[in-house]
């Protein structure tokens, strides 16, 4: 299995086993890291990983969600760092399905005091992770998502890979599924919009959510061998959608 493949198996896992995870593994976890791509250049991050082996170092206010271990990340806080570590985040989390582990992220949890920064960077996100312990994958189909019709306005016929893109965003991960995105879609361009009446609920949250999206979307075009720019341009009419505002424009190269 491979980051593509994971896109479309992956489900959080909200029960492990209890067993611990190699040094190896803890060690290559960081390494992967160091290579998992910026979605906004300039915002330095950090990754440290809880050791709740002992069932006694979990952050607060879990849902009911406990695991062996807990991936958390740290940002600089500039403009777009929510979204930005959401990015890094999901690449992490597929990451870890392709070796075996399973993966939750947990909106809203806090840690404790004195790791709560990192020099000049804040903690932003917690992952629980480790063995599971209900097997690791679930079928397509059994993904609670809303329809590609739903989720997008088609101002052209896409083309299959545009298609293929749009597949993957649809399957990201997203606070209560709410999937805060929205798409205007020509064969070579999507607008992607925010659905504001969600960003009112948890700005940073949905921020959040919407760079895992755009990991999907980075993990699919690479598969494809499809060059991307996502960028944000200046001449996007805010009328596609009834309450959205738009965020940012996913352009395949030709």
């Amino acid at each position: 299995m491979d980051l593509y493949d994971a896109i479309f198996m992956r489900k959080s896992t909200r029960h492990f086993q209890s067993t611990a995870v190699d040094g190896g593994v803890l060690t290559g976890i960081g390494r992967y890291y160091e290579e998992v791509p910026h979605l906004v250049p300039g915002i330095a991050t950090e990754i440290g990983i809880m050791d709740n082996t002992d069932g006694k170092h979990a952050p607060k206010g879990l849902l009911g969600v406990k695991a062996p271990y807990y991936l958390i990340i740290y940002s600089e806080e500039k403009d777009r760092y929510m979204m930005n570590a959401g990015y890094i985040m999901e690449y992490l989390s597929l990451q870890l399905m392709t070796m075996g582990l399973g993966s939750c992220i947990l909106g809203s949890v806090s840690v404790p005091k004195a790791i709560e920064r990192r020099g000049n960077k804040t903690f932003v996100m917690a992952m629980a992770f480790g063995w599971p312990r209900d097997g690791l994958t679930r079928p397509q189909f059994k993904a609670r998502r809303l329809s590609l019709d739903k989720l997008c306005l088609f101002r052209e016929e896409p083309q299959r890979q545009t298609r293929t893109l749009l597949e993957a965003a649809r399957l990201a991960p997203s606070a209560m599924n709410r999937q805060p995105w929205r798409f205007v879609v020509k064969k070579r361009v999507i607008h992607v919009f925010n659905v504001r009446r969600d960003l009112r609920n948890n700005e940073k949250l949905i921020e959040f959510d919407l760079g895992c999206m755009f990991a999907h979307v980075a993990v699919a075009a690479e598969e494809l061998w499809l060059e991307t720019d996502t960028i944000r341009l200046d001449n996007i009419s805010q009328n596609h959608f009834k309450s959205t505002d738009y965020v940012m424009s996913i352009l395949l190269e030709d």
